[in-house]
């Protein structure tokens, strides 16, 4: 065989067709929502079921002002905005309370420990122990409900059902 028959970069092997990549691109929203969606649906839940005294008390500790309401604000958006998402659902509507929530947790939590989110603190026999995160999920959450909001919630969105075109005239097609 000669070297130049053989490649070591494996992608230069695949090749996705400009045609069937813009064909697949209309999908590309979709992994965003399921991900985003799932994730702050799981957030808002894992409050709810420890309590939500629970995490007012961490809130109250965080100076954030009216704690216990602060809490069910936050639960509740996490968990009906996250299902909105991955719904595909009032995106725009529910991005900004969202990233509020994000935000917050950034500045008064995640931001003191740095960007990076996994900061391995040593290596057990049993497992290996990580420091507290940073602020690069947070972003990363922002930058997924700012994409989505620009790109659309793609295919198999409840929002594309709602807002289906409509025929004028008297006569309308149910």
């Amino acid at each position: 065989m000669h070297a130049t028959s053989t490649s070591l970069n494996p992608a230069s092997r695949i090749s996705i067709s400009t045609p069937t990549r813009n064909k697949l691109a209309i999908f590309s929203p979709l992994p965003l929502r399921l991900i985003v969606g799932f994730g702050f649906i799981q957030h808002g839940l894992a409050k709810l079921n420890r309590g939500p005294d629970l995490f007012a008390a961490t809130l109250h500790s965080l100076s954030v002002p009216a704690p216990h309401l602060m809490a069910w604000l936050t639960i509740l958006i996490e968990i009906f905005g996250g299902l909105a998402v991955l719904v595909g659902c009032l995106i725009p509507f529910f991005a900004m309370p969202m990233t509020a929530v994000l935000l917050v947790a950034m500045f008064k939590v995640h931001l003191q420990f740095g960007f990076s989110s996994i900061k391995l603190v040593s290596v057990t026999s049993s497992r290996p122990q990580f420091g507290p995160p940073g602020y690069e999920c947070d972003l990363l959450y922002i930058a997924c409900l700012a994409t989505l909001i620009i790109s659309g919630p793609g295919p198999f969105a409840l929002d594309n059902i709602i807002r289906r075109p409509r025929l004028s005239g008297p006569m309308q097609p149910l």
